[in-house]
């Protein structure tokens, strides 16, 4: 089938429509078809049509002047060979259920490709799955690596449900010994603060700095030191000099007390938090808090979801926008 090359595009003017109709390739325009630059490569090379003085290298290492290309086109090729029809846009590439095409199916995913040494924007990853959850669509990050070997993702982003009723908190005292602080609950008490703190003895309970703060934005913690009555602006503080995570880490932290899950340090994951909901024994998820505008590589998201799978957790990012704590999962699919 016989192409052109027609600046960031290729063109078949007649006899392509065939292609689009059984095989949902190219976008269908006036007299013929256009191709976008990773399906005209990928037809090139299995000789499906022809273009007058390119043949597959030289069509490559022209279109491959655009930064990623490579990138791209080893993805489009890897969905093809899966069986899946594939369109550019609106990320990088829209996936058809296996079976279905343009024009007599519906897409299932919208993929956006990166590679291992990519900063994941996470303001942008919001705004994109947000768009493909509106679409009814999953949305996927391809990630090819250093050797060009592909790994997918299943991004979501949804606010998490609330798992149980909130017991009620008594009024304490505490006194601050570092960062920390004793406190000296009654029996009754210690019941209540089951999920709270580190038992010293039979008489008291440490609580640590991201439990400070709750109880003390709670109004149920009154803090004390040599000199006085501390507040809590002054306590956050304290705290901040020596923690500049400790703003985020201090909303996500009451974001999940008050859903009723029982966040607890993850330093022995390498995360801020492991988090249980009450119904296992064991936490079921790691929570690392951003700022929203944060960048993270995404080698070091990896190293996180594949810690994650290795001790049956999912793995989770929060991060505070304008109107709520998002929760971003990331979680390895096979397609």
């Amino acid at each position: 089938m016989k192409a052109r090359l027609d600046g960031s595009f290729v063109r078949i003017v007649s006899g392509g429509r065939s292609l689009y109709d059984q095989s949902g390739y190219g976008r269908p325009e006036e007299g013929g078809l256009r191709l976008a630059p990773e399906e005209a490569c990928y037809l090139l090379n299995r000789k499906r049509i022809e273009i007058a003085g390119y043949d597959f290298d030289r069509l490559f290492a022209y279109f491959a002047r655009t930064p990623g290309f490579l990138r791209t086109f080893l993805v489009y090729r890897d969905l093809r060979e899966r069986g899946y029809a594939v369109q550019t846009g609106p990320h990088d590439f829209r996936v058809f259920r296996r079976g279905q095409r343009p024009g007599s199916g519906h897409s299932q995913y919208m993929v956006r490709v990166l590679s291992e040494r990519d900063l994941v924007d996470f303001s942008r990853m919001i705004q994109e799955t947000r768009s493909s959850s509106d679409m009814r669509k999953q949305h996927i990050l391809a990630i090819v690596d250093d050797e060009s070997e592909l790994t997918y993702y299943e991004i979501k982003v949804q606010p998490l449900r609330d798992v149980a009723q909130k017991a009620g908190i008594p009024i304490l005292e505490g006194v601050l010994v570092g960062i920390s602080a004793i406190i000296h609950p009654s029996l009754e008490e210690r019941e209540c603060l089951s999920t709270f703190g580190m038992s010293l003895d039979d008489e008291r309970l440490v609580l640590s700095p991201l439990e400070i703060l709750y109880l003390s934005c709670q109004g149920a913690l009154a803090l004390r030191n040599e000199k006085g009555v501390i507040s809590t602006d002054q306590f956050f503080a304290m705290v901040s000099a020596g923690d500049p995570e400790l703003t985020q880490k201090a909303a996500v932290y009451s974001d999940l007390r008050q859903r009723g899950f029982i966040p607890r340090t993850g330093y022995k994951f390498g995360h801020h938090f492991r988090v249980y909901s009450g119904e296992k024994l064991h936490s079921e998820m790691l929570v690392h808090a951003v700022a929203v505008e944060e960048q993270l590589p995404m080698s070091t998201i990896s190293r996180s979801v594949r810690l994650a799978h290795s001790v049956k957790k999912k793995m989770l990012f929060a991060a505070q926008d304008t109107r709520e704590i998002q929760y971003i999962e990331f979680a390895r699919i096979k397609l």
